[in-house]
């Protein structure tokens, strides 16, 4: 029997656009076939801001609605709080903003939720990068290890997106050493192939041809990056004209890779550039920390247009009923999803 993947890449702000377009999923989903996301999926994956919504799926009887309001106005102000200090430069010398409040907005909707709480049979993880250890932390919950770890403690470290947010200290492993955290996405923004590898751990006698894989973007970013003047640039410069942490979270590669090793018809990538396209008059802005009422409204809607092209497709797959091509991200010049050809 097949199984199903639902993998959410990080953003920030931007992961306003997944819920909404999960919403019109789970309510389609209802109405077509009398199912819910939560009866379809089999694995979850989540980088940063997708590591809430997968672990709110996974962990937490929170229904899609919810989780879709957690990203309003007042919550997006309470986490993206900023640093307050004399000598404190925009996330230059000090991170950008404080960490109290995402750490407690995750608290209050999370509770004590554990990756323990995951349905038997069902699995989640979550990208994390350990600064000392210089390696990536994945916590899942095919480590028994893990199990025991909160479910907000854990979304809170793969969201540390340093530069924005202070690093996160967690004790893993079962082990009393802590580990100082941050954000998944300077090594996998797309946790797609995380996640079809640790669905070939958890299930060995599941090819990954019985796989089907519905990955899920955040927006790319289109904004332009003057080469000529980079030639001149250092670390800071790099950081503030560059957007260097943008452009070490690019998730084109692993979208490249899992459309091409899932079989046919067995893949759809959810994603689009962020900028005027048909159906998509009024794009959102770019950045991962607009959280103005305006930007957070037309977020939304980009999750209301990806659903239009995408719709159908994303929810016959978790139904098992897809029969079309596999899917990549929507083509600006024609407001569609690319097909993805096998050679």
């Amino acid at each position: 029997m097949s199984k199903l993947i639902l993998s959410l890449d990080g953003g920030g702000i931007r992961g306003a656009a997944t819920t909404q377009f999960l919403v019109h999923v789970e309510n389609t989903l209802e109405e077509k076939y009398g199912l819910s996301i939560r009866d379809c999926v089999d694995f979850y994956a989540g980088t940063s801001t997708g590591s809430i919504i997968a672990l709110g799926l996974a962990t937490t009887s929170l229904t899609m609605q919810q989780i879709n309001e957690l990203y309003n106005d007042d919550n997006a102000k309470q986490i993206f709080s900023p640093t307050e200090g004399i000598f404190e430069i925009d996330g230059l010398n000090a991170p950008k903003y404080q960490a109290e409040g995402k750490t407690r907005l995750l608290a209050q909707h999370m509770g004590k939720a554990t990756l323990g709480d995951t349905p038997k049979d069902k699995h989640v993880l979550a990208v994390s990068y350990g600064v000392e250890s210089r390696k990536p932390q994945i916590i899942k919950t095919t480590n028994d290890n893990h199990k025991s770890l909160l479910a907000c403690e854990v979304a809170d470290a793969s969201s540390a997106a340093p530069t924005f947010f202070p690093t996160k200290e967690m004790a893993l492993n079962g082990v009393e050493e802590e580990f100082w955290l941050i954000d998944g996405a300077v090594v996998a923004n797309n946790p797609t192939m995380c996640a079809i590898a640790e669905a070939k751990h958890a299930w060995g006698d599941i090819p990954v041809d019985d796989m089907r894989v519905i990955s899920i973007g955040t927006g790319y970013r289109t904004r332009k990056i003057n080469g000529l003047a980079s030639q001149k640039w250092g670390g800071l410069q790099w950081i503030t004209k560059g957007h260097l942490v943008d452009i070490l979270t690019d998730e084109r590669v692993v979208a490249y890779q899992a459309g091409t090793i899932c079989k046919k018809g067995s893949y759809i990538r959810v994603n689009a550039e962020m900028r005027i396209q048909p159906g998509l008059p009024y794009p959102p802005d770019d950045a991962m920390d607009d959280v103005s009422t305006s930007n957070i409204k037309r977020l939304k809607s980009m999750g209301d247009f990806w659903f239009s092209r995408y719709g159908d497709a994303v929810v016959d797959m978790m139904a098992a009923k897809y029969t079309g091509d596999s899917l990549d991200r929507i083509d600006a010049n024609t407001g569609n999803p690319r097909p993805i050809v096998a050679p």
